[in-house]
C-alpha cells in the first residue's frame, strides 16, 4: 500500500528584511486525499499556521513576500517531503528566485491551494498553481 501523503501549509514572508518560510503539515489519511478540497484538514493546518506567524508578529514586522501565493497549502508525496522540500526552502530563504520556488514546489506537489479569506466569508481555497 503506498503512503498516504502529507499537507503542508507554508507561508513565504519576510520579517525585518529576513526571508523566512514557517511551515505545518500532517499526514492525510487515504479519503481525506481523495477528497476533492482540503476540507477541516487544510482549514486546521492553515489557522495553526497563522496563530504562529501571529505570535512571531512581536518580534516585528511581517509581510507576505510573494503577494497571493504567500499562503500555500499542497499535498506532497513523503519522498519530497523529506527530501526535495528542505532544499527548496533554504534555496528560497537564502535568497532564490520566489517563481522558482513556485515552480519547483508545483512540480513536487500532488497538488495545492493557495489560501485566501475575504470579510465576512469563510476561507478560500484555490486551485494551485
Amino acid at each position: 500500500m503506498a503512503e498516504a501523503p502529507y499537507l503542508v501549509a507554508l507561508a513565504l514572508l519576510e520579517q525585518e528584511g529576513q526571508r523566512a518560510l514557517p511551515l505545518n503539515g500532517k499526514s492525510l489519511p487515504v479519503t481525506a486525499a481523495e477528497a476533492p478540497d482540503p476540507g477541516d484538514d487544510g482549514r486546521t493546518l492553515v489557522l495553526e499556521l497563522l496563530l504562529r506567524l501571529w505570535q512571531r508578529s512581536e518580534a516585528g514586522a511581517l509581510r507576505r513576500a510573494a503577494g497571493e501565493p504567500s499562503l500555500l497549502l499542497v499535498e506532497l508525496p513523503l519522498e519530497a517531503l523529506q527530501e526535495q522540500l528542505p532544499r527548496l526552502k533554504a534555496r528560497w530563504v537564502g535568497g532564490g528566485a520566489t517563481a522558482d520556488f513556485h515552480a519547483e514546489l508545483s512540480t513536487l506537489a500532488i497538488r495545492g491551494w493557495t489560501v485566501s479569506i475575504a470579510r465576512y466569508e469563510p476561507v478560500r481555497f484555490t486551485a494551485w498553481p
